[in-house]
């Protein structure tokens, strides 16, 4: 009996020191079976733009969080069978292990993304000596292109910091969001506010990005007088909301990104990251995962539309692990039903599903690491 009580409050004492941005990860509300009410239209998207053998001028990563097979097949049941994503002409696997580990959390799944380099969990935007690793965000803005990120999770969370930012922890939310004045990108939507603005260490950074000519916003609505950037949306304190309380930040926020990067004559780097697909799987939450995985959908497809009238923009929509272990029990098309077991609260080491559209797409098919995806955007881009 001592030692279970001690090893509650242990546990007790954990959950209150731990990190805020990371209590999506206790299992709270475990429903396994979905009903979809709320289907949308998947629309043909022609690719007759495209011309293979080229090389894109702007590049979408679109990442889903915790987004393995099974929550793709569960939202496209959900949809009554079709999704944005699943219509993508070219497909393949991607490894995830880290470093240090053959389970890998977002802040390494994040780096191997963005530099083409394994690091340890935890690691953002630094190799496993802790050095500094230059993220594809950073050498597109060297290189004169414009460059966005859009997070429906704080913009300094594990995901979007490793694209920007160069931390020995992810943990570190406020020289996370300090990193952000280092680069000159041009426009970035998410939550996270308060790491910006209410710090210990008494900077403001809003001042300071408005003193480098940022436009500050605290919605979308707020920010569509206009489409020229520098900008900062950050939409709620700390995270925002899952979906449907959250409204249309990822769809809404691709589309504000799009308009604003495609001002740029060079072309443009976009990261998006439909983050919460993980948190329901963390929480084995059928219907949180759907809901946010349908979510992430409507934003492929608003990318999708984009490049196939653009015909130079490469989009690539994977994820950096898959969360819960997730299996389909059962389902149904025509009602949008699906039931669905978990082995876990946490992260599993399977492969994650890759599809792309444009140019340079037939370069992402077969199975690859995750490092391989940023090679692939290097060279596709000429760097």
């Amino acid at each position: 009996m001592t030692f279970r009580i001690l090893t509650l409050l242990i546990f007790v004492a954990f959950s209150f020191t731990g990190q805020a941005q990371e209590d999506y990860k206790e299992k709270q509300n475990l429903k396994e079976t979905f009903v979809n009410s709320q289907k949308h239209e998947v629309d043909p998207i022609s690719d007759k733009a495209v011309k293979t053998g080229q090389h894109p001028k702007n590049i979408i990563l679109m990442i889903g969080d915790g987004m393995g097979t099974a929550q793709l097949f569960a939202a496209k049941t959900a949809n009554g069978g079709e999704l944005y994503i699943t219509n993508m002409p070219w497909s393949g696997f991607s490894t995830t292990h880290s470093a240090d580990n053959y389970i890998t959390d977002s802040a390494a799944g994040g780096t191997a993304l963005s530099t083409g380099e394994k690091t340890y969990n935890g690691a953002i935007g630094v190799d496993v000596d802790k050095k500094p690793l230059k993220t594809i965000l950073e050498i597109s803005e060297e290189h004169g292109k414009a460059t966005g990120l859009v997070s429906s999770s704080a913009i300094t969370h594990a995901t979007p910091a490793s694209f920007i930012a160069h931390n020995e922890s992810r943990h570190n939310y406020e020289a996370i969001a300090a990193d952000f004045l280092k680069t000159d990108i041009d426009i970035f939507i998410g939550g996270g506010k308060s790491f910006f603005e209410s710090r210990e260490d008494g900077r403001n950074l809003l001042n300071e990005l408005k003193a480098k000519d940022y436009r500050i916003f605290d919605s979308l609505d707020e920010a569509s007088e206009t489409d020229k950037g520098p900008m900062a949306v950050l939409t709620a304190e700390k995270h925002n909301p899952a979906y449907p309380e959250r409204g249309e930040i990822v769809p809404d926020g691709t589309e504000k990104a799009m308009k604003v990067l495609s001002e740029n004559e060079k072309g443009f780097f976009l990261m998006v990251e439909g983050s919460q697909i993980d948190w329901g799987g963390h929480e084995n939450n059928t219907a949180y995962i759907v809901q946010d995985a349908l979510d992430f959908d409507r934003a492929v497809g608003r990318a999708l539309k984009f490049a196939a009238k653009d015909g130079e923009t490469l989009v690539i929509v994977t994820a950096d692990h898959e969360t819960g272990g997730m299996s389909i029990d059962n389902g149904n098309f025509e009602k949008g039903a699906i039931t669905a077991k978990y082995t876990t609260g946490g992260h599993t080491g399977i492969m994650v599903p890759v599809f792309t559209f444009g140019p340079g797409a037939e370069e992402f098919s077969g199975v690859m690491d995750n490092t391989d995806i940023f090679k692939k955007m290097f060279e596709l881009f000429g760097y």
